[in-house]
């Protein structure tokens, strides 16, 4: 895909594979997506899970 000059293979296998198993999509799903939607979705599931790992050391600060 010419869309993907701008990303590594590496990258795109990540993301393919927190999209999997974050979202539960297929790749035939993920693959269809617009380059921009793809995007957009890897980058709000970055910012989900950095807030997931705040709030875990937040807890367990609390915690211990």
């Amino acid at each position: 895909r010419i869309a993907l000059l701008h990303t590594t293979l590496r990258s795109y296998y990540e993301g393919n594979f927190a999209l999997m198993h974050h979202h539960k999509w297929n790749l035939e799903y993920i693959d269809n997506l617009m380059p921009f939607e793809k995007e957009i979705y890897l980058n709000l599931l970055m910012a989900f899970l950095k807030e997931e790992e705040r709030r875990s050391k937040e807890q367990q600060a609390a915690n211990g």
